[in-house]
């Protein structure tokens, strides 16, 4: 566990998704400012942050845990993003294009989870 948390493709992927929630989330109506719209930009932030914070921990075990905490909140981002779509916050292609993102962080964090054990 020697590499930076930057290094990490699945810390990289997640830090561009976060960066494409605020872009997309600025076009969500402004009484969502203190609901949906804060609510999904915290839980996208909570994905790299916890694989940071994992990957600075002692042990794999610790590591692994932290990922398990990513992947709980890459989930929250999913259901979000959909319930924006329903609310029709974002278009269906900018949904799909997140929720495109998110199945490929989670096959990376799955991968490096299982790698771990």
């Amino acid at each position: 566990m020697g590499r930076s948390y930057r290094d990490l493709v699945v810390w990289q992927k997640s830090m561009q998704l976060v960066t494409d929630i605020y872009k997309t989330t600025r076009a969500f109506p402004r009484e969502e400012i203190y609901g949906l719209t804060s609510q999904i930009r915290r839980a996208a932030v909570s994905i790299p942050s916890n694989i940071a914070e994992g990957q600075g921990r002692r042990t794999a075990s610790d590591f692994h845990n932290f990922l398990g905490h990513a992947r709980g909140s890459l989930m929250e981002v999913e259901t979000q993003i959909l319930i924006a779509q329903n609310l029709e916050y974002c278009r269906e292609e900018t949904a799909a294009r997140l929720l495109n993102q998110t199945a490929d962080i989670g096959r990376a964090l799955n991968g490096l989870m299982n790698s771990l054990t």
